[in-house]
């Protein structure tokens, strides 16, 4: 583990582009917080994976370019990307997947204890990626 936030965030989206479940929560603390731009907060690990496990299976989405900056202190980090992917399995209450591709940017913001990340909160425009779903 590094104890540079940048490397570990540059690490949690080469993990995330990989979908490597396991090396992603590897970075995150025990009781890390989930905030989503639509949703429900997530709390703990365990609620974490059952996401990304979902997520792997729905869709197929690799983060481009991203941004990193981090504040002074080290604890906290934003990033900005471009994020590329496929719709591949409808979820509950959203278009019906057909394999559409879709591109969005994305914010995220970090907050960084003990060289682990304990809250990610994602930002996009879901109105946007609606629209391209159902376009494609």
């Amino acid at each position: 583990m590094t104890d540079d936030p940048k490397q570990l965030i540059k690490r949690y989206y080469d993990v995330f582009n990989r979908q490597d479940t396991e090396g992603l929560l590897s970075l995150l603390g025990s009781e890390v917080i989930h905030q989503p731009s639509q949703g429900t907060t997530r709390m703990g690990i365990s609620a974490f994976r059952e996401f990304l496990v979902h997520m792997n299976r729905s869709y197929r989405e690799t983060v481009i370019d991203p941004v990193i900056m981090v504040s002074s202190d080290g604890s906290r980090a934003a990033v900005e990307f471009m994020l590329e992917g496929q719709y591949l399995v409808t979820d509950d209450g959203l278009p019906e997947a057909k394999g559409q591709t879709y591109s969005l940017r994305v914010g995220a913001f970090f907050e960084i204890v003990a060289g682990k990340i304990v809250r990610v909160s994602n930002h996009y425009n879901l109105a946007d990626w609606i629209r391209q779903v159902e376009a494609g």
